[in-house]
């Protein structure tokens, strides 16, 4: 199973710390970075938002070996045209290390403040259709990006990634959620002529040597979040569908995905200045499930 470092960007992320962020992957050994397409924090509105499409080709070109990704850009930010030429320009800065996730979008605060159009979600639905089709229609000359469709398993998004992707990404899910999504998938895929694509996961993680160092870990994410829960609780809510404890639970946790056929977890780092969980992840974590 492969791992990547999934990081929120606009919770407060500087250019400054990307650069530290995507140093310290290519140093530690952790093969793909990728970060969220959004303008506003949920969490905290006064915090930094650099766009993802302004960062990505900027860490191509200061790094050499590092895959870097949105998890997702929503159809409703940019015409497929921009997004396809951001994203080629990117990958070829980056020697064909881009990766292009695309989703229907979600938060709509977001799109009132920023003047974006918010329709029902049928209609993203179409919209991410269509704008799958026209990118892959865009990318005509030259090596394409890795395109990635992010959803959470209904057939409006499998049916598309189906036809026009290279990996589905789910949010969130347990193991048993996974292989019910893997099994949508292969069928998807072969109603229109093509082999299963790939299955990934982006969830949350809070890991470290010791118990205490991993439950320390989750309460600064619980608080960069905004979350009023006790590291136990939240564990015992969401802890079948995040990568938490120690290198011992989360290897056992990765293993119950891969079981369930997912093929790489983005594992979501909220405390995005805590180098040392990167390092981690990287010399420990990803050989234990290579």
């Amino acid at each position: 199973m492969r791992l990547a470092l999934m990081i929120e960007g606009q919770e407060g992320v500087s250019w400054e710390d990307w650069l530290a962020l995507a140093r310290a992957c290519e140093e530690y050994g952790v093969e793909a970075l990728f970060r969220s397409d959004h303008y506003l924090s949920p969490t905290d509105p006064d915090r930094e938002a650099l766009d993802a499409w302004a960062v990505i080709p900027a860490l191509a070109a200061q790094t050499s070996r590092l895959e870097l990704g949105t998890l997702v850009s929503p159809v409703t930010f940019r015409p497929a045209a921009v997004l396809a030429n951001a994203s080629l320009t990117a990958n070829e800065i980056g020697g064909g290390r881009v990766s292009l996730g695309m989703g229907t979008g979600w938060m709509e605060a977001e799109h009132q403040a920023f003047g974006f159009a918010f329709p029902e979600l049928k209609t993203r639905l179409r919209w991410l259709e269509e704008q799958l089709e026209a990118v892959r229609g865009y990318w005509d000359k030259g090596p394409q990006p890795h395109l990635i469709v992010g959803g959470s398993g209904l057939s409006g998004t499998i049916g598309p990634a189906a036809k026009w992707a290279d990996e589905y990404n789910t949010v969130m899910a347990t193991p048993a959620e996974c292989a019910v999504r893997r099994e949508k998938i292969a069928r998807a895929c072969e109603r229109v002529g093509r082999e299963p694509i790939p299955l990934s996961l982006m969830t949350a993680c809070a890991i470290g040597r010791t118990p205490e160092e991993a439950r320390e870990r989750l309460r600064r994410r619980l608080n960069r979040a905004g979350q009023r829960l006790d590291p136990d609780e939240y564990r015992s809510q969401r802890g079948p569908a995040a990568i938490l404890g120690t290198l011992y639970d989360a290897a056992k946790q990765l293993r119950a995905y891969e079981q369930a056929g997912v093929e790489r977890v983005m594992l979501q780092h909220l405390d995005h200045r805590d180098l040392e969980m990167v390092a981690l992840i990287g010399r420990e974590l990803a050989p234990a499930m290579a």
